[in-house]
């Protein structure tokens, strides 16, 4: 995991009180996470980390942007990004991550590897729907849509040639009986008589 070691959080020895990390997010980070969704990225990673007594107390602040494709034209559309993700970690026997906002790792670990934290809580950030402001999207792209959706025009030219390798005859034809399915239909026919 040689590409995600400078997110290696060396907890154990930290000493106590607070200390701040700091982390650049680019497109390789999210080519590097096989998220092909992400076309770009300029985020900023401000990590807080708290040690008091026995627990470290992780702050994740993201800030930047993220730049995906537009779901309705497919240019490039730049999202904003600015949320806050809250950790408690602790030291036990056996590695626990049921709780969201507990995390147990073994005591044989000297570092936690924040670059997943990092990633999950970037990727939650992002809306569902990935979509320019009204009138911001492409207006070629616009126009085609509009055109396809009214279902006319060269829209039905183009549906009608990309439908023409289509044999007609095998859509209405039935496959041959199954001798099998004769001999069931005429015991059902018997069972009425």
């Amino acid at each position: 995991m040689g590409k995600f070691s400078e997110y290696k959080l060396p907890l154990k020895s930290l000493s106590e009180g607070t200390h701040e990390f700091e982390y650049k997010l680019g497109k390789q980070f999210f080519a590097d996470m096989e998220n092909t969704d992400v076309r770009d990225a300029a985020l900023t990673v401000h990590l807080t980390v708290t040690h008091r007594h026995d627990a470290y107390d992780l702050v994740f602040k993201l800030s930047g942007t993220v730049t995906l494709l537009c779901d309705r034209c497919l240019d490039d559309l730049e999202i904003p990004i600015d949320t806050e993700y809250r950790l408690m970690v602790k030291y036990g026997e056996d590695y626990n991550d049921e709780s969201d906002d507990l995390l147990i790792i073994p005591q044989s670990d000297n570092y936690l590897n924040v670059s997943y934290m990092i990633y999950d809580t970037a990727v939650l950030a992002i809306p569902i729907k990935h979509v320019h402001p009204l009138g911001k999207c492409n207006r070629q792209m616009s126009a085609l849509l509009k055109r396809h959706r009214a279902g006319g025009g060269e829209d039905a030219e183009l549906q009608d040639s990309l439908l023409e390798g289509i044999d007609d005859d095998d859509a209405g034809s039935e496959a041959p009986a199954d001798p099998r399915w004769d001999a069931l239909r005429g015991l059902a026919g018997e069972d009425k008589d």
